[in-house]
């Protein structure tokens, strides 16, 4: 213990000569985030400063081993580093699908080469990737994919397509899972193989929605071709690798439900609608709204961290990502439903220097994908019936 409160000191005072008072201000939107890659553009300095001298430390990846760029710590200490940051407002220097999803499987599955190809410039937020997992005719239904790689000795050829790719038209490189064996039971002969976006055969296109902006994609594979030392793991393999995946992309999109807004709500609603003569929210059906969200939003973050430290000590249930996801993505609809019925008629603002391009109502109607993205509601609720509850029927 004593130990640990030595690194607690050591990584305050760290953090607190190290991080760039810019870097301590609450991200305004997507474009504020730091997503790393060939194509990413700084938006100041500060930004880039504060990348650089996380990347170095390995703090952007702290659990990692330091071989792969991460900076080795336990998962105690990686927990005082992240309680220390939001202590001190500090944004996260990064934020990768490489991190998050492609990153823990590759540790797990992939080859020594591989991993030395790949982690190290993820952790440096030099390469940006994206998932190529949905398709058009698949649904739900993941395993009924019908993008094809054949196997041609010493490399793959790749025909077909993907939708929903977020950030497909901004990504470096994709991690992708198509059929390899097209006479195999939907959830075998399927591979999953990791290739260049400036490959030549690979389209993208954006897709936009109800909110006029959108991460999303379709993305087109014409004969391209993927060096077969790009394989993860076994050939018609790719579904056990899959799925531990889709744990990583549920655990992140679960975040979603305890990331807070850049104030607290009660707070941004007060200063929007006015306070009463006890100095509360001039509201009390939204009062009493807010006051129930803030409660849910708090045990959904105590349950997350509990659920991590489980995972951590080989305790944990892999199903339960599906609850943190379900729950996460009914949250943050929530969120930004109040948001909404604090800001008034106002709120529906779509396009101008006050509202800022519509910010609120724009973030509003994207919250509408929370509850699709990375496996739909229903489907968690399903899995959480089978896997978790055990109900018969399920």
């Amino acid at each position: 213990m004593d130990d640990l409160e030595t690194f607690r000191r050591q990584a305050h005072a760290w953090l607190q000569a190290n991080c760039p008072p810019e870097m301590r201000q609450p991200v305004q939107d997507d474009d504020d985030i730091c997503w790393g890659g060939r194509k990413f553009r700084f938006r100041s300095q500060a930004q880039r400063q504060w990348l650089e001298r996380m990347a170095e430390r390995g703090w952007t990846v702290p659990e990692w081993p330091r071989e792969y760029g991460g900076g080795g710590l336990t998962r105690e200490q990686a927990k005082v580093l992240r309680e220390e940051m939001q202590r001190l407002g500090c944004r996260t220097p990064l934020q990768s699908f490489g991190i998050s999803m492609l990153g823990p499987a590759l540790l797990k599955y992939g080859t020594q080469a591989q991993k030395q190809q790949h982690l190290p410039p993820i952790a440096r937020g030099e390469i940006r990737w994206c998932q190529g997992y949905s398709e058009p005719n698949a649904g739900s239904d993941l395993a009924a994919l019908q993008t094809r790689a054949e196997d041609r000795g010493d490399h793959f050829v790749v025909n077909g397509q993907k939708i929903w790719t977020s950030y497909a038209d901004k990504a470096d490189w994709i991690f992708c899972l198509l059929r390899t064996d097209f006479a195999a039971q939907k959830h075998t002969g399927i591979s999953f193989l990791l290739f260049d976006m400036e490959t030549p055969g690979v389209t993208t296109r954006p897709i936009v929605l109800i909110s006029g902006k959108s991460p999303f994609c379709e993305t087109f594979f014409d004969n391209v071709v993927v060096p077969r030392d790009q394989l993860v793991g076994e050939i018609h393999g790719g579904w056990e690798i899959a799925k531990y995946l889709l744990t990583h992309e549920r655990d992140m999109i679960s975040a979603i439900g305890s990331r807070g807004f850049r104030q607290p709500l009660g707070q941004h609603a007060a200063r929007i609608i006015g306070t009463d003569e006890a100095g509360r929210l001039d509201d009390p059906m939204l009062r009493a709204q807010i006051a129930r969200f803030e409660i849910d939003e708090a045990a959904f973050g105590f349950a997350g961290e509990r659920v991590r430290d489980l995972a951590r000590q080989g305790d944990g249930i892999a199903a339960f990502s599906s609850v943190l996801k379900y729950y996460g993505a009914e949250l943050n609809k929530r969120r930004h439903e109040l948001l909404m019925s604090a800001g008034g008629s106002d709120a529906l603002e779509w396009e101008s220097e006050r509202s800022r391009q519509g910010a609120t109502a724009r973030a509003w109607l994207r919250t509408k994908a929370n509850s699709i993205e990375g496996g739909t509601s229903e489907i968690q609720l399903n899995i959480v019936a089978k896997r978790i509850l055990g109900l018969p029927g399920a």
